[in-house]
């Protein structure tokens, strides 16, 4: 594992633990701003009977309330599986500029599936540069 990102991906890991000890599938993320952690979530689909509440994009939607803007390009995303799709297209859309995951997603990944809309040049050009992504598996 690569030592930099090593701490926040643990932090994911017993977020996402967390998760599965309320029903949920074990999923944490986090969102750092200047080596600050701004938000943390675990998935929670089940637990708030909404499948939009996965761990990054709660953890999306409480970096923008908190920060009080759209734009999240000066952030890096950590979570323990890949974002899938509709993750990713949220990710995409707040021009996260790092993401970094331990675990890959093969069926609905949005980077290792048939639909790798994290890393796609195939996007509204106003989102910008795809993010920097790093699998730590």
């Amino acid at each position: 594992m690569i030592p930099e990102h090593e701490e926040y991906i643990n932090r994911c890991v017993a977020i996402g633990a967390a998760a599965a000890r309320e029903g949920n599938s074990p999923v944490g993320a986090l969102i750092i701003k200047d080596g600050i952690i701004i938000s943390e979530a675990g998935e929670a689909n089940y637990t708030k009977n909404d499948v939009t509440c996965h761990a990054e994009i709660d953890a999306l939607r409480s970096t923008v309330r908190k920060l009080g803007r759209q734009d999240l390009s000066d952030c890096t995303l950590y979570t323990s599986h890949e974002p899938c799709v509709m993750c990713s297209y949220v990710i995409r859309f707040h021009r996260i500029r790092k993401v970094v995951f331990l675990h890959r997603v093969p069926y609905l990944g949005g980077v290792s599936s048939s639909m790798p809309l994290l890393i796609s040049v195939e996007v509204p050009p106003d989102w910008g540069d795809k993010p920097e992504v790093i699998c730590m598996e």
